[in-house]
């Protein structure tokens, strides 16, 4: 049969899996004659054999990919005739721009785990173990192609044995970019808060002995810094809060393995799966009757964040231990993770009793992504190492580059300089100059990965947003054209672009609820509820505006969103909950008050306060997650709805609050009251759409991460035959509001 030469390229998520390994010894197998290299598209095989069999050979690579790639597209040609006399993997050298997904950090695999544990094996032991299959990534990234000397490690040199793995086709660690080992890689260091060495054969031992004495150790995993405890040393926990001004907000717990966490925790099959992917996520798993004790760890909540191990230092470390420890981001309290030896030391000395560091440096640090499900259903919190940067879901047709900010809390940016999507890893606050120093490195670390800058800049509506100040900056420094959009909306795009429902031919519901976005009207939306159709957008209803008073110190101060939404004939039964001279001043401010919200995230915040859950937050969103905790308690299916037979247009937020506090006088349960009142606002949700006749729902905004709402909610679409889409591979926070600008600018008739 006539012999022809074809190109074939992969793209998708395929440099830093083992795909060209794979490609080697699937050639071997169909004794094929050819190459195979990374290059700007992803990974592209020359090959000379015949038509059919060329064929049959791409129907396998696409079937029996590596298990951690992700193919979005591939192709086959023929080309001019060469010859080859042999199957080979080279690099390729590329001057065109980069287009490529950026491939995220892996865990531990399970071989690397059989190794490190094997006495024999000559890794045991080695905290640094990796293989084409797991590993850092994203995190050591210095430009690509994802070659070793586009990395950080690329300054460890392979000693002859890791060179012999490295080009021996048979070994698991063919081609491996991060493949290093005790004699040639990467080194641990132990120090006192003091920085006195601290010696030892083994140091892992050794940290796990300063854990159980009650230490708090400062550990740099291979994304950066976790400061963490013994998890069933209440002492240490408690110091740990104390030093690190975490006073009830939950930490996140290291379990050693997965059965340890079934013995504390009630987990689902994909909640197990999840636990045990190679993001090892943090998450959200419901208590049981735990050996730990959770008062301490995640306070006033019957839910905890639960972890496996994510790098082999981590393992050996649980493994040494036997038991579970706190692990909380490396930093101090609203600031970004630490990844710097130096940073960490001089940042950290107040809080840490010891340092576990190592000498591998860390280009893009990111904190634990979190996620937790409702049924089978995973919702991302969090969303970072292991998920971020690249959106797999889409690609997308741009002509020019172009940089979405996002929005002020929870930020991210997205930036589109091919036909990629790259989504940030959560940032945080941008209030807080050290994450905005983040953020802003970040941004321009992407010009410099991709050689490119936007010629388009979009920001939220919100001029005083950091996000939009900086966006701004940008446009002005780079000559870029800057397009405000709206947040709400954005956060509607998000899922409009996620499901792909931009080309519907039916109207949406857009349901957008959260704590605060500036509306087109100027007041503070947060209870918004939209109608999409034929590339349009409009706003057709949303909660019945109430005063929004003392800006930021509403978010944190509960009591404050219940006084705004009684009338006069009710202040009175809360009139405990402030001083005698904050009674006067927020009075008067009320009277005198223009600004209005339609929050409902601030509602939440209003009816926990009510209930007498809590006044003043200590972190952000406690009242919200303390009502749901609340809610949750209750196992009764009766709920009533508050809004019941009433008619209405704009919602009445004052009114659901005047029966939520009646409801409490009368002596209803607090549960009850919760859950009703969380019942109320899924039925609201149900009611938009019947009346507006529409068939497809799409939720958005923080509010959405309730579970309780969302399961409330699914049910009750079901029994009306309405399709509910949510974010599902973006955080519903505002997290996900830059892919939301992002869609609006390609997708909405303006």
């Amino acid at each position: 049969m006539e012999l022809k030469t074809f190109k074939i390229q992969i793209s998708g998520r395929v440099q830093g899996v083992g795909f060209r390994p794979f490609i080697y010894q699937l050639a071997q197998e169909f004794e094929i004659l050819g190459t195979v290299s990374n290059n700007e598209q992803g990974v592209v095989i020359l090959i000379t054999t015949t038509q059919s069999k060329a064929n049959h050979f791409l129907d396998e690579v696409v079937n029996s990919k590596p298990k951690v790639s992700v193919i979005t597209s591939h192709s086959i040609n023929e080309i001019e005739l060469m010859q080859f006399t042999d199957f080979s993997i080279y690099k390729t050298e590329s001057n065109q721009e980069l287009n490529l997904p950026l491939t995220p950090d892996f865990a531990i695999c399970d071989s690397c785990k059989t190794e490190v544990l094997d006495k024999k094996n000559r890794r045991y032991n080695y905290p640094f173990t990796t293989c084409v299959h797991c590993g850092p990534r994203y995190s050591i990234t210095t430009k690509y192609p994802f070659d070793r000397i586009n990395t950080s490690i690329n300054k460890f040199e392979m000693c002859n044995e890791c060179l012999v793995e490295y080009t021996s086709p048979s070994d698991r660690r063919f081609h491996s970019q991060t493949n290093s080992c005790n004699s040639c890689g990467i080194q641990l260091e132990l120090i006192d808060n003091e920085n006195n060495q601290i010696k030892s054969s083994n140091l892992i031992k050794e940290a796990a002995l300063l854990l159980e004495s009650g230490s708090i150790i400062a550990i740099k995993n291979t994304n950066g810094y976790l400061l963490c405890c013994d998890a069933t040393n209440s002492k240490a926990i408690n110091q740990l809060r104390k030093r690190k001004k975490r006073l009830n907000k939950s930490f996140a717990v290291i379990y050693p393995t997965i059965e340890s966490v079934k013995n504390d925790f009630e987990i689902s099959e994909f909640e197990e799966e999840e636990l045990k992917s190679s993001i090892t996520p943090i998450v959200i798993l419901e208590n049981k009757k735990p050996i730990i004790k959770t008062e301490n760890i995640a306070p006033n909540i019957n839910q905890t964040g639960v972890m496996l191990p994510s790098s082999t230092l981590l393992f050996l470390l649980l493994n040494e231990l036997k038991k579970p420890i706190v692990a909380t981001s490396g930093n101090i309290h609203g600031s970004p993770i630490i990844y710097n030896n130096l940073d960490a030391f001089e940042k950290l000395n107040s809080v840490a009793d010891d340092f576990l560091n190592h000498n591998l440096e860390i280009e893009f640090s990111q904190d634990d992504s979190v996620v937790k499900f409702e049924g089978n259903n995973r919702v991302i919190l969090r969303r970072s190492r292991g998920l971020a940067p690249s959106y797999l879901k889409s690609i997308i047709n741009v002509k020019k580059p172009i940089l979405a900010m996002g929005a002020h809390l929870k930020s991210t940016f997205c930036f589109v300089p091919n036909s990629q999507i790259y989504i940030s890893q959560y940032f945080g606050n941008l209030d807080n100059y050290d994450v905005f120093l983040r953020y802003d490195k970040t941004i321009k670390q992407y010009f410099n990965l991709f050689n490119s800058k936007p010629t388009t800049i979009l920001i939220d509506r919100h001029l005083h947003y950091q996000s939009s100040i900086l966006g701004k900056e940008l446009a002005t420094n780079i000559d870029a054209e800057i397009v405000e959009i709206q947040h709400h909306k954005a956060h509607f795009c998000s899922v409009l672009g996620e499901h792909k429902l931009f080309n519907s031919k039916q109207k949406v519901l857009g349901v957008i609820w959260d704590g605060t976005g500036l509306g087109d009207d100027d007041q503070i939306w947060g209870g918004e509820f939209f109608e999409y159709e034929n590339n349009q957008i409009n706003r057709i209803n949303h909660f019945e505006y109430y005063n929004w008073v003392a800006n930021d110190k509403m978010a944190n101060e509960p009591r404050l969103s219940l006084l705004s939404l009684l009338d006069e004939d009710h202040k009175e039964l809360i009139k405990e909950k402030f001083t005698p001279t904050e009674w006067k001043i927020y009075n008067k401010t009320l009277n005198n008050n223009t600004l209005k919200t339609s929050s409902v995230g601030r509602l939440f915040d209003a009816v926990a306060s009510a209930l007498n859950l809590i006044d003043k937050n200590s972190y952000e969103a406690e009242a919200a997650i303390l009502l749901e905790n609340c809610a949750k308690e209750y196992k009764g299916n009766d709920q009533i709805d508050f809004l019941e037979q009433l008619n209405y247009t704009t919602v009445p937020t004052s009114l659901i609050m005047k029966i939520a506090l009646k409801s409490l006088n009368d002596g209803i349960n607090k549960s009850f009251i919760a859950s009703s009142f969380i019942y109320t606002l899924a039925n609201t949700i149900v009611r938009q759409a019947t009346n507006s006749k529409i068939k497809t729902i799409v939720c958005s905004g923080g509010v959405f991460q309730n579970a309780t709402l969302i399961k409330m909610l699914n049910k009750l679409c079901q029994n009306n035959q309405i399709e509910l889409k949510i974010n599902r591979n973006l955080s519903p926070n505002d997290e996900n509001i830059s892919f939301g600008q992002l869609m609006y600018h390609q997708n909405i008739k303006i």
